[in-house]
């Protein structure tokens, strides 16, 4: 508690000498005027007392008043106010602390405002001026050399002493303050920068449940205005999945969504929490096969050797990928059928979509119309350390080709949930 309030103390001292710095070196000058006219007036009991000479107390004057440019030349305010201390000594004026107040202070402040080498280089003239004329005063003539010298150097010692740990503590609290703006600057940049990539890959996932899904709905729309008359059993059937596909895309966007409005600090485990949908894997690949064929595209699904457990981020992009494949083909291939086969080998597992259409996929589209698919599907593939080609076959239609390992080898960006 008694720290805190000599914090509290010490910190308004402060501001209010940096408020107002013209009266706090008027008051200190003015103090040190008294302690030189003080120590002018004391003598050893069996010496003398010097003359009131004016020209001393001249000297001792300007001492004082030089110190109120201590701030801005603190060099000059060292030499004058020592000379006229060395002179005042010179005169037969006893070697106090007192008559030594003035040159105290410039020292001080010359240790607190300057260099290392500017502080000794100045120290050290200052500290032997005054200690040959203390030798050679008359005033100090029943003294023994040995506290002639001693005296006025342990005197003049302090105040270097002291300013040299005010600049050392003021360098280490500007240390400190520089160091907690750095780090405050590095942790906006790194929450800038995963709000960025969180946006992505909300970017992503939004791309890929609505461009999916509404590529769907629109060739089950299509292919039933076309069967309409014609069918009418199968165009009930289409409309039927139609609904299908358009209830998962809402609830795949409820998903992908509620992330946004979650707060981390809050429960999402009580009773009236609303629980969120697994993120989609291979398990869910039979549900996406049926949603093309309704919409008018076959898929066939190849699997070679035995299949491996993936982690989360793994099997929520190799998902993706497939899925945005076979949705460019249902958007830019004139295709009826569409191949996939998943091979595991080894570590990784590659997968192949491929068509015999003729189209392009958005990625290689126009200028005007150029879309994101290629682009997403190779970042999810490299966000865990996967890779992914894209392009026409020489025999006709689109493949895409990608290998992805089994566990990331990288913290995936999209996270294990849409």
């Amino acid at each position: 508690m008694s720290i805190t309030l000599e914090r509290r103390y010490a910190d308004r001292l402060e501001e209010f000498s940096a408020r107002h710095t013209i009266l706090v070196d008027l008051a200190m000058v003015l103090a040190l005027m008294g302690c030189a006219a003080l120590g002018g007036s004391l003598t050893l009991p069996s010496a003398e007392p010097p003359d009131q000479d004016p020209a001393a107390t001249v000297l001792m004057g300007v001492a004082c008043l030089v110190l109120l440019k201590h701030r801005t030349h603190p060099r000059t305010a060292v030499v004058v106010s020592g000379g006229c201390t060395v002179a005042a000594v010179a005169l037969g004026y006893l070697v106090t602390p007192l008559l030594l107040a003035p040159v105290m202070a410039a020292l001080y402040w010359l240790a607190t405002l300057t260099d290392r080498r500017t502080t000794r280089l100045y120290g050290i003239i200052t500290m032997l001026a005054v200690i040959v004329a203390a030798v050679f005063s008359h005033s100090m003539d029943h003294l023994s050399l040995l506290l002639r010298t001693i005296g006025p150097f342990f005197w003049l010692m302090l105040p270097l002493a002291a300013g040299n740990m005010t600049r050392l503590q003021r360098a280490y609290l500007h240390a400190v303050q520089a160091r907690a703006e750095h780090a405050e600057r590095t942790r906006e940049e790194e929450a800038r920068l995963r709000v960025t990539e969180e946006r992505m890959r909300i970017a992503r996932e939004l791309h890929d449940v609505v461009a999916h899904h509404m590529a769907l709905a629109n060739a089950q729309a299509g292919t039933a205005a076309h069967l309409a008359l014609t069918h009418p059993e199968q165009t009930r059937k289409i409309l039927t999945d139609l609904t299908g596909t358009t209830s998962s895309a809402l609830r795949e966007l409820k998903a992908a969504l509620g992330l946004l409005r979650q707060d981390d600090h809050e429960d999402h485990t009580g009773p009236g929490s609303t629980a969120l949908e697994p993120a989609p894997g291979l398990a869910r690949l039979p549900e996406l096969v049926s949603a093309c064929e309704s919409a008018g595209l076959e898929v066939t699904v190849i699997t070679e050797g035995e299949p491996q457990p993936l982690s989360p981020g793994v099997d929520l992009t190799a998902f993706r990928i497939v899925q945005e494949a076979l949705t460019n083909v249902t958007k830019h291939a004139t295709a009826e059928a569409a191949h996939v086969r998943l091979a595991y080998t080894g570590s990784r597992l590659l997968i192949t979509v491929t068509d015999d259409g003729t189209g392009k996929p958005a990625a290689e589209a126009p200028h005007g119309s150029r879309g994101f698919g290629v682009i997403g599907m190779r970042e999810r593939a490299h966000s865990i350390g996967g890779e992914l080609c894209a392009g026409p076959r020489p025999q006709g239609g689109f493949e895409v080709t990608t290998a992805l390992p089994l566990q990331p080898t990288t913290l995936p960006a999209e996270g294990t949930t849409p």
